[in-house]
């Protein structure tokens, strides 16, 4: 669904909303909220009820779904996750996004690329969102395990969905959803084929993970480690930029 558009200039709409709650965790907030007023009206358990209707109202808050006002630009990648950036460094692609495809889509090759890992805590929005605007050309789910997302080798060990965007330039994009720790369950929106605008809802995943970006050859990142970043706001790259940007922690 398109937004109101916004500019520097001041036009747009400035009021403050209450952020939606996607439809994938209103089950788990009703089942919450049902569990603690019986555990309130009909068992009269005010110790373990209050906390349960917390608890719900926590599960409520990690569905959330804010919209976001996604910066324009031909080259811009944008953060597809709200997060933390624990790792920056250069990997080869996985193996799943690497060759071409049966149909003869092309893939990322084997050459390494600059790879920024965003972690999600429970208290962030966990909506996941397309990087850049294309044609998805791949999507591979690999089962694993749930090992903590913050480490390195979550990213070849856990569970994880890799997707492949292709650009109108014909430019590759990949991406990957890691489950966590906590994390159950990646949850897709989108399929092969399917054409997505840069910062368009593209998934989420349940309870703490993290999100892999593979920026393409000749492209720096504009985020430190440390920093953190917003879903379809934060600008991680410019496609062909490279340059060394620091920084220091306050």
């Amino acid at each position: 669904m398109a937004g109101d558009l916004r500019d520097n200039r001041g036009r747009g709409d400035a009021e403050w909303h209450w952020p939606a709650i996607h439809p994938e965790g209103r089950q788990f907030g009703l089942i919450a909220v049902g569990i603690a007023l019986i555990v309130l009206l009909l068992f009269d358990w005010p110790v373990l009820g209050w906390p349960l209707l917390a608890l719900a109202g926590g599960v409520f808050a990690f569905f959330r779904d804010p919209e976001r006002v996604v910066p324009q630009g031909d080259d811009l990648i944008v953060a597809p996750a709200d997060g933390l950036v624990t790792l920056i460094e250069q990997v080869p692609p996985p193996l799943e996004l690497q060759a071409a495809d049966p149909a003869g889509g092309a893939g990322l090759g084997i050459a390494p690329v600059t790879r920024i890992s965003i972690f999600m805590s429970v208290f962030d929005v966990h909506i996941n969102r397309a990087p850049v605007g294309g044609t998805i050309r791949r999507v591979v789910y690999i089962p694993g395990k749930f090992m903590n997302a913050d480490l390195d080798k979550a990213s070849e060990e856990n569970e994880r969905q890799h997707i492949l965007v292709e650009r109108a330039d014909g430019r590759l994009i990949g991406f990957t959803q890691i489950a966590g720790l906590v994390a159950r369950r990646i949850v897709p929106f989108v399929k092969q084929g399917d054409i997505v605008a840069a910062g368009q809802r593209v998934g989420l995943i349940r309870f703490g993970s993290r999100v892999d970006v593979y920026l393409p050859q000749g492209t720096d990142s504009k985020v430190l480690l440390g920093q953190t970043v917003i879903a379809g706001e934060t600008v991680l790259a410019e496609i062909g930029r490279l340059q060394l940007i620091e920084g220091v922690s306050q």
